[in-house]
Order: structure tokens, then C-alpha cells, then sequence
């Protein structure tokens, strides 16, 4: 995302932002500040830059900050939970908290962040000169953070082994869905009390859309033998991006950074080794996640000593559905096919323990 010239990130110049309900309301409302004072730096003691969503948005939208509070975009109890687990103990240690500070938690997002600019982790700036959007703008809000992975497979931006493309997903052509006409407002401010994952009960599922598909109602007999035990992905994504590594430190100057290698594009069919009521399926799609051992060995040894709790192929939802795709060509395309399951050959060796419970032990038959 490119970034902003200075005087686009702050400019207040909408017109029609002074006569709207916000607009009204005056700056010092919600940003704090001396309003009656006669001197810039007076006028600006005690100036939030970006105000908190429960101490200034609640006054007129409770019901939505009351559960945003407990959201995974507010509180990142998803970086948490995993953090947790491979460490084994539910309080960070020294490292990890000073490692989560430094590079995780700018992904925190407020009220402003979403409706008013673009978020802080995405280099921040007005979205349209103060005006408030609802919804937000998908390509400065939802795709500043969630781009490198989501906005290339939903736009069709990744490309091939041979120098193509691979194709946009289906929802984004020819129409261009935005995120929010699948994520919706109680999604995304949060409707399951203290989430600890963000595939807690409140991520979307492909039949919201199409329930015509459960069981086959549809007629399609394919729908009718696989629906209860594959994940509609199996199916209907294609190669995706999979990054097997990031190492977090710091610059001489102390500027945190980090360093994911290597990734590739690829498509994983594994076990589901939680199934829930709401994903019971036998077979999902994995993505390996950026991590290993050593990724936070910068600022302490064995800072995961627990690092098998949890797979590093994890259950995803790729954001490149497509109709027809080279896994349901054919039944043989995909039962016997070895290269599309997750074997154990397919598994750096440490960490064929994290990955037991996904790994595809025996292949459907041809």
C-alpha cells in the first residue's frame, strides 16, 4: 500500500465533515485539548491523537464498543492464545512480552482506525479528510493490514511458478465484493465474548451463503457425498502463499523488525485436528504459518519450550475460491493424488511432532 503524502494523512478539509453529526460535535470532543485556548501549545495539552474507543465512542455507541473491547482486532487475544500455547504458561515471559510489544502490538486497531483513517500499522492517514465511513474502504482499512496474504489471493495478484497469475477469487470477480459483504459488523466488533482465536465461533462459513450446498441439497452429487467431511476449501481454493519462517529483532537503533523466509505457493490437504460442531470435517485445508524455534530467539533462549502444542500447518481459509479447480477435475484429481495431501515427507523433521495430528497418515483411494 503506498504511503500517504504528509498532508493527506491530516488534512480536514471535507466540507461536508463540518456539517455532519461528528463534525459537530467540535475536535476537543473526542481528541482532547484546550478549545478556548488562545496559544498552539496550550491548545494542544493534553491532545489524544487517537482517542479511545471506550472513553469517547461509547458516549454515543455502547453497544457496539462494549463487545469491540473484547474483539480480536481490540484486544489480539489471537497472537496471545498461540503465544501462550507454544510457550506453556499462560503469563508471557520477560522476552515474549517485550517481543509482542515490539512487533505484534501495533496490529491493535481502535474505532478511529477503521472508520476514520487507515491504521496505524498501515502508515495511518485521513480515509477522506476526517469523514467518518461506514463501512470503511476496503483497499485502505481491510487490505492495509491484511494484504500480503488475503488481498493478493482475493485479487488475483499471486503469481505462478511459470510467470502467470493465479486467478482473483470468484466473490471478487466480475462484481469486486468487498470484505465487509462477508464479515459483517458483529464479526468484526467482536459477538463472541472473550475470543480467544479468531475461528471462534464468529469467523463466517461458506454456507451462510449457500446453504443450498449442505448435503447436497443443490442436486450436486459431489456436494452430497463430501459436504460432511471436507471443508468447502478442499475443494474450491488453489495454491496459496505458505511462509515457513519469521525471525523478530531490533536495529542498532532499536526500529523493531522482522524477517520472514522462505515461503511458496502451495495446496495442503490435511486432518482436522479440533473438530468443532461448526467445522466437523475429517479434511481441511492447511497453511503453514511463519514460525519456528527460533523465532523470537532475540530476546531470549527456549522462549518456546512448549513450540509442539500447537501445528504449524494450520486449518485456513484461503481467499482464492474458485468454481472449478485442478483438485475436483476429476475424483482421481484428488483421491491417491499425494501432492495435494500433507505427508510427512512434506514436514521439516522438528517439526513432524507439532504437525501429528494433521498430517495425512493414509490417502483416499483411488
Amino acid at each position: 500500500m503506498p504511503q500517504l503524502e504528509a498532508w493527506e494523512q491530516v488534512f480536514v478539509g471535507d466540507e461536508a465533515f463540518f456539517e455532519s453529526t461528528h463534525g459537530k460535535l467540535g475536535c476537543v470532543t473526542c481528541h482532547g485539548g484546550d478549545g478556548l485556548a488562545g496559544d498552539m501549545d496550550a491548545a494542544h495539552t493534553g491532545m489524544v491523537r487517537d482517542p479511545d474507543s471506550i472513553e469517547t465512542c461509547a458516549s454515543c455507541h455502547a453497544d457496539i464498543t462494549s463487545t469491540d473491547a473484547m474483539s480480536l482486532h481490540s484486544t489480539l487475544e489471537g497472537y496471545l492464545t498461540v503465544l501462550a500455547e507454544r510457550a506453556g504458561t499462560e503469563e508471557l515471559s520477560a522476552g515474549l512480552e517485550q517481543a509482542f510489544e515490539n512487533h505484534c502490538a501495533n496490529c491493535h486497531t481502535s474505532c478511529g482506525q477503521c472508520h476514520v483513517s487507515r491504521p496505524t500499522s498501515a502508515g495511518g492517514g485521513l480515509l477522506a479528510g476526517h469523514s467518518f465511513k461506514n463501512p470503511p474502504p476496503m483497499n485502505l482499512t481491510c487490505t492495509g493490514c491484511h494484504g500480503s496474504r488475503i488481498n493478493d489471493e482475493y485479487k488475483g495478484k499471486n503469481q505462478t511458478a511459470e510467470g502467470g497469475m493465479y486467478p482473483a477469487d470468484v466473490h471478487f470477480n466480475p462484481g469486486g465484493m468487498a470484505c465487509f459483504e462477508c464479515h459483517g459488523d458483529t464479526e468484526m466488533h467482536g459477538d463472541v465474548p472473550e475470543q480467544s482465536h479468531r475461528y471462534d465461533e464468529a469467523a463466517v462459513e461458506c454456507t451462510d451463503c449457500h446453504p443450498e450446498v449442505e448435503g447436497g441439497a443443490d442436486g450436486n452429487q459431489q456436494h452430497s457425498i463430501h459436504s460432511e467431511n471436507l471443508a468447502c476449501q478442499v475443494c474450491h481454493a488453489v495454491d496459496y502463499k505458505n511462509c515457513y519462517s519469521c525471525h523478530v529483532q531490533t536495529s542498532d537503533e532499536g526500529t523493531p523488525y522482522f524477517k520472514i523466509e522462505p515461503s511458496e505457493m502451495a495446496f495442503y490437504i490435511g486432518k482436522n485436528a479440533e473438530p468443532t460442531e461448526q467445522r466437523p470435517w475429517s479434511y481441511v485445508v492447511l497453511r503453514h504459518v511463519p514460525i519456528d524455534p527460533d523465532s523470537f530467539s532475540f530476546y531470549g533462549q527456549n522462549l518456546l519450550p512448549e513450540f509442539d502444542a500447537r501445528p504449524t500447518f494450520a486449518y485456513a481459509t484461503p481467499h482464492n475460491i474458485q468454481k472449478n479447480t485442478p483438485q475436483n477435475a476429476s475424483c482421481d484429481a484428488c483421491h491417491g493424488n499425494e501432492a495435494l495431501f500433507l505427508t510427512a515427507d512434506k514436514v521439516l523433521p522438528e517439526e513432524l511432532e507439532a504437525n501429528r495430528d494433521v498430517i495425512v497418515d493414509v490417502l483416499p483411494g483411488p
